[in-house]
């Protein structure tokens, strides 16, 4: 039946015994013993109701746990991983086993001065930390509850776990245990408990060996042995190597041999091929060479034909330059001679112009003064003549003879006038 049915049925429960004792009841109205067995019926289910409420009977199996259930009266049982289970006090006996690996530490056999210690093939005591790990059987499960004791560890696997060591160490001498023998005593040691844990219902994961404690004098013997036997080694190897070395040597040396008699027979073959190509090529080169010296007294000759023949044009080309310059300077002097000429022929022609001109209006020098410096000369003030003479006599430095009449004095005032325009 499941835990929440169980809950639920609880009401319907309580109220059976309440239908049950209405009878009861009515018996007892007619009187006082009645009503007091009523009451005390109602008052037990109270009590009832409220141990049910107060103490549950349930158990709740915890992760990493398998409860094992027992019905005390037909003596069948259950396992339970998770969850809760009913647990009626006086009917079920519950019982929690762990479902997960343990892990156990032998600390009794730790030490070689302890109540523990082992005992080599010697006769030497020592100690041994082993650690191993187990869990309870599962394929076992519900059996095992009435089993197995209370404490496993200390009332079942200590003394197995004493009863598969002890055997096997006394078997093995000290340096087998501390060193090249361990891993085959740690499988032995596993091996026996193994067999004596399974019947028991406990499976065995691992076991492991630590720290192995021995002796002070012993151990100081063991380092000095083992100094010893390492310095021993240590020379053994190395005469080894100084053994290798010289071997590798010898082979180094045979083999600089090698390389250098290779090396020069490399290069004697190098040197007669080098000869005889030599001697090949020098039959090519020498007929090479004379063509070669001929080519260069051919190219001579050719280059002095050449420079010999742009000499001649470069004079016949002077020379044609020279007359073409000469006949050209003829032509020009000609030409000057000729302007010259012509020029001087029209300044003549044009001096008998103006000569005429002036001869006929004596005023024109006057105004041919003032006209050239006009670009130069802004306001020319002068004082008239009294003799009525040019009025620029005074600026030239000449003096001319006076008019036979004097000018009108309109005319005069013209003249400063137009002299000062």
């Amino acid at each position: 039946m499941q835990i929440p049915q169980i809950i639920k049925n609880i009401p319907g429960r309580l109220r059976e015994l309440m239908s049950a004792a209405r009878p009861a009841s009515a018996a007892v109205q007619c009187g006082l013993p009645r009503a007091l067995a009523r009451i005390g019926v109602v008052a037990l289910a109270c009590g009832a109701v409220y141990g049910v409420v107060q103490h549950p009977p349930f158990y709740t199996v915890h992760s990493g746990e398998v409860a094992v259930r027992t019905n005390l009266f037909t003596g069948s049982a259950t396992s339970t991983t998770e969850g809760r289970i009913l647990m009626l006090p006086g009917v079920h006996e519950v019982r929690a086993l762990p479902s997960r690996d343990q892990v156990y530490h032998a600390s009794k056999m730790a030490s070689a001065d302890g109540a523990g210690a082992l005992q080599s093939l010697e006769g030497l005591s020592l100690g041994m930390d082993l650690t191993l790990a187990w869990r309870v059987d599962q394929k076992q499960l519900p059996g095992l509850a009435a089993r197995l004791p209370e404490n496993i560890e200390r009332d079942l696997i200590d003394p197995a776990l004493q009863a598969s060591v002890y055997p096997v160490v006394s078997q093995h001498s000290v340096r087998e245990i501390f060193s090249t023998q361990r891993a085959e005593i740690e499988l032995a040691i596993a091996g026996a408990l193994r067999a004596k844990l399974a019947a028991q219902g406990i499976e065995l994961r691992s076991v492991q060996i630590g720290h192995v404690d021995l002796p002070t004098n012993y151990r100081a013997g063991m380092e000095g042995l083992l100094a010893e036997g390492l310095a021993a080694d240590k020379m053994q190897y190395t005469l080894e190597l100084k053994a290798k070395q010289v071997k590798q040597t010898e082979l180094e040396a045979q083999a600089d041999k090698s390389r250098r008699e290779i090396a020069a027979e490399a290069a004697e073959r190098e040197q007669v091929i080098a000869a005889r190509a030599q001697e090949e090529a020098m039959a090519h080169i020498l007929p090479l060479k004379q063509k070669q010296i001929e080519q260069r007294a051919l190219e001579a000759e050719a280059a002095n034909a050449q420079r010999v023949k742009l000499a001649e044009g470069n004079a016949k080309a002077r020379q044609i330059e020279v007359e073409a310059e000469a006949k050209a300077r003829e032509k020009l002097a000609d030409a000057e001679a000729y302007r010259l000429t012509e020029i001087s022929k029209v300044d003549a022609e044009r001096m008998a112009r103006e000569g005429a001109l002036l001869t006929k209006h004596p005023l024109l020098v006057q105004k041919t003064l003032a006209d050239k410096l006009s670009d130069k000369v802004q306001v020319i003030i002068a004082p008239p003549s009294a003799s009525g003479a040019f009025i620029g006599s005074g600026l030239l430095g000449t003096t001319q003879a006076a008019a036979p009449q004097a000018a009108p004095a309109g005319e005069q005032t013209g003249e400063q006038a137009q002299a000062q325009e």
